[in-house]
């Protein structure tokens, strides 16, 4: 076999290889575009939480400025999307008080919810002589005398959609519920359980991580 030859078939081969590497993106590129010609059609409605209650088995303010607290909440989550399923990887929740984290993070159980569907869960959020600032702990005073204190319960987490069969990348959860509880100017704080009926919407953020 000639030189001309040989350089012949290697061109052949390069130009079969560029063909296929060509037809090989080609077709990366097409399923990306339907992907998110089908994420773009169906766009996915972040999901809804309603906070139904809390029970206060403790709230107490001790000095100088240490607060602890025992809550149980009963939060329910709710996919609205009738096409797309939601993943919730990893989600805590906690209470805060003006800004303030008053409990620990309580990691909440990872879930798949269906389309429609939803889920409830009734953690304990426990917080032991959380430390307050003396502004925090002068205006909780306030709010205790005056008779109703608001507590946020959050809930931050990671989150995928899950489209037929493909699952995007995690997004980022953020939940604010308002809880208020009437505590009829009681300054000794909670020392016997009481429950409030709330079912009470919160704000949600979804967003990239």
């Amino acid at each position: 076999m000639s030189e001309k030859e040989c350089g012949h078939e290697d061109e052949e081969r390069k130009s079969l290889l560029r063909h296929i590497l060509f037809a090989v993106l080609a077709v990366i590129v097409l399923v990306l575009l339907a992907i998110l010609l089908v994420w773009l059609i169906l766009r996915p409605t972040k999901p809804q939480f309603v906070l139904q209650d809390v029970t206060v088995l403790a709230f107490n303010l001790s000095s100088p400025n240490l607060l602890t607290s025992t809550l149980q909440i009963t939060l329910a989550a709710r996919n609205p999307n009738s096409r797309i399923g939601i993943y919730y990887d990893r989600v805590d929740a906690y209470a805060s008080y003006r800004g303030q984290h008053i409990t620990l993070p309580t990691l909440l159980p990872a879930t798949y919810q269906g389309h429609k569907e939803v889920t409830v869960w009734s953690p304990f959020l426990n917080g032991v002589d959380a430390p307050l600032s003396p502004y925090l702990s002068s205006a909780l005073n306030q709010d205790e005398i005056a008779g109703t204190v608001l507590v946020n319960v959050r809930v931050n987490g990671r989150i995928r959609w899950k489209v037929g069969t493909v699952v995007t990348a995690t997004y980022r959860l953020d939940v604010n519920c308002p809880a208020y509880m009437d505590f009829g100017g009681r300054r000794d704080g909670v020392t016997a359980s009481v429950k409030y009926q709330m079912y009470v919407g919160c704000h949600v953020d979804v967003g990239t991580s």
